[in-house]
């Protein structure tokens, strides 16, 4: 049984009050742990050692678990000559120069992060619970810092070097130690339920910017209205918010424009204060992280390496002419993308020390801003034309694909391999193009058979009109030519009587020229009668008029030979084409093809290719070959005379070699030999 009844003792309730004092961070904390266990233990030195974790692993492919602990902090600590130093802070820069038998000290402390338990050992001799000897004794105990949810949260242990003791000596001060190492656990749960205090005080000011963000009617609204709140809220001069605009992703062209200041409804950004503000923002944004002036301490309470060591150049000048000003830039981020900053700027308040906004304050704000940020971006998207948030949607379906990395050139990249491919691999129809006219396979044309009048017309003969073979169509004047028919018929009675009249009184030469009178009459009076009979105008084809409007020439004359009608069969049309000699050679009796009108574009008729005229014609400067083809069906629509263009199917060839044909054919020709 252990005697522990010194424990209510003053010095003990000192330990106490010192173990259970709230410690700014692990580091404070583990210092006093380290100074309460070598008094407690009575120990020559004390050594606080760290096992480096996993991701801590200074050479690629080393186990981490393999590497020796490290030296962290050595109590007492040692000045140079040898002597304690002054103050507990008064590290050396290498602690391990001053351990005695690191490699001892350090094994041991190994196995109790290991086994999770204090361990004992000789220091001569290596077995549990050695007692006695010169050498004395370590004692290695592990400490629990660390949030409990981690994967290893006891990383770290204390090693002390103790005189030789008894075992009952040894047992009560095992006892002592694992009493006092047991306090960091309370430590730890202290500095979650602070985590957990800070998270819901961050979750509250988050919960309502968000909610007074997406109460505001436009971008512009929101990010002003974020300012004021902020600058209320934190108790600051001025808080102001930059966004990033520019091309591609950070790095890559962006910059930040103040677009917001608290309590400022326009912004002109042509002020020298307004750019000294972007500058600030601009060093905050090229960090990519918080940026604070006047710096932090490096060393000491409140200490951050990382904000100690940005660059401030912008801040400093932005805080010219205020001495006791503090700027503090904070980025918004969504993802691992930063979209803007938000710039702080405060003064110190006169006779304190402390500055109005802490360390714990800028963590707390940077976790805030990190809820608002995604809000601000869907905001700002929500305000953009249609095209551009059409843009960004592509360029982010293009980064699930590709990468989130120069996505614009990757996929130009494979757009570039995709259609490079498509052109050489893919193939389609080749088409032939050409203008073309509509003609009737037979046409005949009704001319007027001799110089006369046009009598009649008969019914319903005008252009469009159907007819039969044989149906009437005009009917010329034909009065004179009977009234010359009958004289010449009278003529040939006369002559015939006279020329037997001189045959009977025995002149016979001059009834040879009465018989010569006789004939020409007859033949006068044979082309009266045949003119008479072609008088009458019929059809000579089944067919359609397609020319020859007469209604309104009824009565006037006409010459021999002029063109009154045109016949031609509708339900028989040719394809005209002609075809340059570029492409003749693609064209061939039997191949297939389609024809548009002007008149009707959007319907196509096939037809098939029944000729090649082997002469070419010249047409425009340039030389063309007529090609004769049948519609397959053609449409009722359809007249002679219409224009259009025809395509013909030349076979299936690749897109690279249709885009490069006349450049290849031309190509052969400068260069043929």
């Amino acid at each position: 049984m252990i005697d522990l009844s010194n424990l209510r003792s003053p010095a003990w309730q000192r330990v106490v009050a010192e173990l259970t004092a709230a410690a700014a961070d692990d580091r404070t904390f583990l210092m006093r742990v380290v100074g309460v266990l070598g008094h407690v233990a009575g120990a020559r030195q004390a050594v606080l050692y760290a096992m480096p974790r996993e991701s801590e692993g200074a050479v690629e492919g080393e186990d981490a678990g393999a590497m020796p602990p490290r030296a962290v902090l050595v109590w007492p600590p040692q000045t140079n000559a040898g002597a304690p130093a002054a103050g507990a802070d008064a590290l050396p820069e290498d602690p391990s120069a001053q351990v005695t038998n690191p490699a001892d000290m350090a094994a041991a402390a190994r196995h109790a992060i290991e086994g999770g338990q204090a361990q004992i050992y000789g220091f001569e001799k290596d077995e549990m619970f050695y007692d006695g000897g010169a050498g004395g004794h370590m004692i290695a105990v592990p400490i629990a810092i660390g949030s409990p949810e981690s994967p290893a949260p006891v990383s770290y242990a204390v090693s002390m070097l103790i005189e030789g003791r008894s075992r009952p000596a040894l047992q009560t001060t095992l006892a002592l130690v694992e009493l006092v190492a047991g306090y960091s656990h309370g430590h730890r749960s202290g500095q979650q339920l602070k985590r957990l205090r800070v998270s819901s005080v961050a979750l509250d000011l988050a919960a309502r910017l968000i909610a007074a963000v997406n109460a505001a009617p436009s971008f512009k609204g929101a990010v002003l209205q974020l300012a004021n709140d902020l600058v209320r809220q934190l108790h600051a001069e001025r808080v102001s918010v930059g966004w990033a605009k520019g091309v591609g992703r950070k790095g890559e062209g962006e910059s930040i424009h103040a677009i917001a200041i608290s309590d400022t409804e326009h912004l002109d950004r042509r002020m020298a204060m307004v750019q000294k503000l972007e500058g600030a923002m601009n060093e905050c944004f090229d960090q990519e992280q918080p940026v604070m002036f006047p710096p932090a301490p490096e060393r000491g309470p409140g200490a951050d390496v990382v904000l100690a060591t940005a660059i401030t150049h912008a801040h400093r000048e932005l805080a010219a002419g205020n001495a006791s000003a503090r700027v503090v830039s904070l980025p918004l981020r969504v993802e691992e993308r930063l979209i803007g900053v938000v710039t702080v700027e405060t003064s110190l308040t006169p006779g304190t020390p402390d500055a109005p906004i802490d360390m714990q304050t800028i963590e707390l704000l940077q976790a805030v801003l990190d809820l608002v940020s995604p809000v601000l971006r869907i905001r700002r998207s929500d305000d953009r034309a249609l095209p551009l948030r059409a843009w960004d949607d592509a360029l982010k379906a293009g980064g699930w694909m590709v990468g989130t990395t120069h996505t614009v050139w990757k996929l130009v990249g494979v757009a570039v391999i995709a259609l490079m491919l498509a052109l050489t691999l893919v193939k389609v129809p080749y088409r032939v193009e050409a203008p073309a006219e509509l003609r009737p396979r037979e046409q005949r044309v009704v001319s007027a058979p001799f110089d006369g009048m046009i009598a009649t017309l008969a019914q319903g003969i005008e252009p469009g009109a159907r007819v039969e073979p044989g149906q009437a169509l005009a009917t010329m004047d034909t009065s004179e030519l009977k009234l010359k028919a009958i004289n010449a018929q009278g003529e040939i009675v006369r002559a015939a009587k006279q020329a037997d009249s001189e045959l009977a009184s025995g002149k016979l030469a001059e009834s040879q020229q009465s018989r010569a009178k006789a004939q020409q009459a007859q033949a006068e009076y044979d082309l009266l009668t045949t003119r008479i009979a072609q008088a009458s105008m019929t059809s000579p084809i089944a067919g359609t008029i397609i020319a020859g409007d007469l209604r309104e020439r009824v009565g006037s004359s006409v010459k021999l030979g002029e063109a009154l009608f045109q016949i031609a069969p509708l339900d028989d049309m040719l394809i005209i084409a002609r075809v340059g000699d570029r492409d003749i050679s693609l064209v061939e009796a039997g191949e297939t093809g389609s024809v548009a009108t002007k008149a009707y574009p959007a319907q196509h008729h096939a037809f098939t290719v029944e000729r090649v005229v082997p002469l070419s014609q010249a047409q425009e400067g340039k030389n063309a070959f007529e090609v004769r083809a049948k519609l397959a069906s053609p449409a009722g629509w359809m007249r002679p005379g219409m224009e259009g263009y025809a395509k013909f199917d030349a076979g299936k060839h690749s897109l690279m070699w249709i885009g490069t044909r006349r450049i290849r054919d031309t190509l052969r020709i400068w260069l043929w030999w």
